[in-house]
This record gives structure tokens, sequence and C-alpha cells, in this order.
């Protein structure tokens, strides 16, 4: 005879893992901000390039932005306003590597 499952242990797992891959998404996202260089931006500027950028619709546009934030995951050469320095991999932790806290 099969064992029952128990649905509530599994959803409670379920919900914990999501939690945890919010809170994750969360410290890379910070992290990527202070990478850049826009830490040093008012929260409100951040804010309002960030929904600019969510709103944009030119693709060549889009497609200039695209091909620099792969620039700058590879370490090459980008002209942020603070100039941050280049991480050692030159890549940070967003591709499944664990995010130091």
């Amino acid at each position: 005879m099969r064992k029952p499952r128990d649905f509530d242990s599994e959803l409670k797992a379920l919900a914990d893992k999501a939690k945890q891959l919010k809170e994750r998404r969360v410290r890379d996202l910070g992290a990527l901000v202070t990478a850049t260089g826009a830490d040093t931006l008012d929260a409100d500027v951040l804010a309002g390039a960030l929904l600019d950028a969510a709103a944009n619709n030119d693709k060549a546009t889009g497609e200039g932005w695209r091909k620099r934030g792969a620039a700058f995951f590879q370490g090459e050469s980008c002209d942020t306003a603070s100039g941050p320095s280049k991480q050692s991999e030159g890549t940070l932790p967003l591709d499944g590597g664990a995010a130091s806290a």
C-alpha cells in the first residue's frame, strides 16, 4: 500500500523555497546596484531611471543597454558615474552562485 502524501508539508516546503528565492533576488539586485555605482544616486533618481528603462519601447536603446550590461558583466570597460572597481571574476553572483551577505 502506498504511503499517503503530506500535502501540507509539501506546500510549506514550496513556500519556504519561494521565500528564499525572493530574498536572494533582492540581495542580488542590491549587489548589482552597488557594483554599478548606482548606490550613490538618490533613491528618487534611481527609481525614475529604472521606471524609464522598464517603459522603454525603443529597441535600439534597449539593445545599447543590453550590450553595455553584457560588457559590464564580462569585466570590460564601462563608463559608470562612479567608476566602480571591477569584480575579480567580472560577474556578480546572479548566475546561480551564492551571494555573500
